[in-house]
């Protein structure tokens, strides 16, 4: 919900303002899927359960610092993810170092999944962990801590806040994390499917929107 806000937000920019982000957006999660090839080569892949305690871990260091700390540790995580999106790339192998791999790497990253209900959330994993390190949930805090004593209330809130953005941080990044290397199951998995099958790719992911989209209905 959070990204697809932003999402909308950025549509209101003007165009050349746009393209700047749309361009810097892009340079920077090639230098961070740099960083991620890099440490492919000095540390092994490690199990998914694994890489979502380590996401978290980044996220509870992150959280701690507020909105300063998150900008220093979501680089940082950013390389993480796509290092784990690497890894599922190479479970169907696949190079993750090939040039069409490191695109579709960063395509998972930024793609919210392959059904249309997902569209509009590409952003979803930077718009919450920024929103959570910063003043919304500071504004969340206020509001619940004087309910504990309207003495204690303002202490308790500014107490809080390293302690709730280091649960936010280290929350929010367990559940991308698993969710990310969900996403690179499906991606990788259907374009192995499809180099196997001798089947379009699109015309793969297609089969799979028909199929599913009918149980997301019923949902």
């Amino acid at each position: 919900m959070v990204g697809g806000k932003a999402e909308n937000l950025l549509d209101r920019l003007p165009d050349s303002v746009r393209s700047g982000l749309g361009s810097a957006t892009e340079q920077a999660l090639r230098l961070a899927m740099g960083a991620a090839t890099r440490s492919r080569r000095a540390v092994p892949d490690q199990s998914p359960q694994a890489n979502r305690m380590m996401s978290a871990a980044m996220g509870a260091a992150g959280g701690v610092g507020g909105l300063p700390g998150a900008l220093v540790e979501l680089p940082a995580t950013t390389a993480f993810l796509l290092r784990t999106i690497q890894g599922v790339a190479a479970e169907h192998g696949f190079d993750p170092e090939a040039e069409s791999v490191t695109f579709d790497c960063i395509r998972v990253f930024a793609a919210a999944g392959p059904l249309a209900h997902d569209d509009g959330a590409d952003l979803g994993f930077l718009s919450l962990r920024l929103s959570l390190s910063g003043g919304a949930l500071q504004k969340l805090i206020a509001q619940v801590a004087p309910k504990l004593g309207v003495v204690m209330g303002q202490k308790l809130a500014a107490q809080a806040v390293p302690v709730l953005g280091a649960v936010a941080g280290a929350t929010t990044n367990y559940v991308f994390s698993g969710y990310y290397q969900q996403m690179a199951q499906v991606h990788f998995g259907l374009r192995r499917l499809a180099i196997d099958a001798d089947v379009p790719h699109e015309d793969m992911v297609h089969q799979l929107q028909l199929r599913l989209q009918p149980a997301v209905s019923k949902g």
